[in-house]
């Protein structure tokens, strides 16, 4: 297993998007991705999830995105709220290595990191050293 550091860059090439700050979160069950306008679609007969990620305070693009609706879940929240979101599936490179991740679509327009990866993302393809940071860049 290859190790990571606390905070790490990732690259989300299906959304165009190089270079996000995120935050190694192993409290955390389910990655997150910063998004704004977040609205379930339909097209014909199948449902879409539509989306802006990131935004100027990131220094990235705001391009809205539309990608197939994987799902929606309950998911508790740093404050213990639950609240509802869309989930999508994407890749993420990290390591120059592409690995399939699940995000939710959430504003963490409060928040320091744009990307959070959470456990079920981490569990079995890394190590964390909460001592070091970007190790995929290196």
């Amino acid at each position: 297993m290859k190790t990571i550091g606390w905070k790490e860059t990732a690259d989300l090439p299906e959304l165009d998007l190089y270079g996000i700050p995120a935050k190694v979160d192993t409290g955390a069950r389910t990655s997150v991705l910063h998004c704004s306008h977040i609205q379930l679609i339909k097209k014909g007969r199948k449902q879409y999830v539509e989306f802006r990620p990131l935004d100027d305070r990131f220094g990235l693009h705001d391009r809205l995105h539309t990608l197939p609706f994987h799902s929606e879940r309950k998911i508790r929240n740093s404050f213990g709220q639950e609240e509802n979101r869309y989930i999508i599936n994407t890749e993420i490179r990290l390591f120059n290595e592409m690995y399939p991740i699940e995000l939710s679509l959430r504003d963490r327009s409060g928040m320091e990191f744009p990307l959070l990866l959470g456990r079920s993302f981490i569990r079995k393809k890394f190590l964390v050293d909460v001592s070091r940071a970007n190790l995929s860049k290196k």
